[in-house]
């Protein structure tokens, strides 16, 4: 079931973004291939793993552009087999990913049939909370003013 979020569009101002990622993942919810886990390691790093069974590194692409992920798959030139069964898909395929604000790629890796992709969230330190000291007033810099009731 699709939602359609134009009655949204019309009633809000400065929520583009939202409600695009809110279309993302209900566009990409129905899509399965290729399999993937999103693990948590901590409060800060994140790991994407991708199977990708039939492919080599140079088939695969991965790119980062305005908060989206992309891994991209493109098969080479298939070969003259004969498959009696074919169960590993060797489709061309797109997988998005929409990461959060602040969220970068550290690291990237082919590694048994497997991409991984390491994701730290970096907050920058305009943004951290931080603790404000709070003053005593000095009491022989205070100056009254008096003025006439109206």
């Amino acid at each position: 079931m699709r939602y359609d979020w134009t009655p949204l569009w019309r009633s809000t101002i400065g929520f583009d973004r939202l409600l695009d990622v809110l279309d993302e993942v209900q566009r990409t919810a129905d899509e399965s291939y290729p399999p993937y886990n999103i693990e948590r390691l901590d409060e800060n790093r994140f790991r994407i793993s991708v199977a990708l069974a039939g492919f080599t590194q140079d088939e695969i692409a991965l790119t980062v552009e305005q908060n989206v992920l992309t891994l991209e798959g493109r098969k080479a030139e298939k070969e003259a087999k004969n498959f009696l069964h074919r169960g590993i898909s060797a489709r061309s395929f797109r997988r998005l990913f929409t990461l959060a604000d602040h969220v970068e790629v550290d690291s990237a890796r082919f590694e048994q049939g497997l991409v991984i992709i390491d994701l730290l969230r970096e907050i920058p330190e305009a943004m951290k909370p931080r603790r404000i000291p709070i003053g005593e007033v000095n009491k022989g810099n205070v100056r009254r003013i008096e003025a006439k009731a109206a």
